[in-house]
């Protein structure tokens, strides 16, 4: 149990990237005083939650009722996740410079916090430790996430523009290693499923 919870753990925190949210985050909150900034990190935070426990639960269903199976969700979750992966290595998103609006929700807690590498890793982590497993490694993720944002200006301080870079670039590429295991896991997936129906 505690060895899945630690690989869910970190498959979920390599997604997160919450380290990659800090500079979006102070960039959001620029010029507001504490209370608004710790209002817009309450907000983000539940909103973001609050998607990826819905997705983690509806994910399957959804599933079942347009007939995708697991090796399908693997293959096409591995490449979305390769995709943004390369995407942050190369450049950090242009959703980052888009409007925000007054509550930050857009694009802080969704896509930022929560966006589809999150969401394809939690259902991944769900089907393969469990959703005990899985929702306990999402909770203690976004809490950890929550008090880095909370305290996101001193982080920023003391890491820097340039570590905030490094570090993301670093999770971008295990990132990117996960989504091709996740893409080859799920063509191993359809070719035993394909052998056990010509069998």
């Amino acid at each position: 149990m505690l060895s899945s919870f630690i690989l869910a753990f970190v498959a979920i925190f390599v997604a997160l990237d919450i380290i990659g949210a800090v500079p979006t985050y102070v960039r959001v909150t620029a010029g507001m005083s504490e209370i608004e900034r710790r209002k817009i990190v309450n907000v983000s935070m539940l909103v973001a939650f609050a998607v990826a426990i819905g997705f983690l639960f509806l994910g399957q269903i959804i599933f079942g009722h347009l007939g995708i199976t697991l090796g399908d969700f693997r293959v096409a979750g591995g490449v979305i996740l390769l995709l943004l992966s390369l995407s942050d290595l190369i450049g950090r998103s242009e959703v980052e410079s888009r409007s925000t609006g007054e509550t930050g929700i857009v694009p802080l807690a969704v896509p930022i916090i929560t966006g589809p590498g999150v969401l394809t890793t939690i259902v991944l982590q769900a089907t393969h430790a469990g959703y005990p497993v899985a929702i306990a490694a999402v909770i203690v993720n976004y809490s950890l996430a929550w008090l880095f944002l909370r305290h996101s200006p001193g982080i920023n301080r003391v890491i820097g523009k340039d570590g905030t870079v490094v570090i993301s670039k670093i999770a971008a590429l295990l990132l990117a290693a996960y989504a091709v295991s996740m893409i080859r896991g799920g063509v191993y997936e359809a070719i035993e499923g394909f052998h056990r129906s010509v069998m």
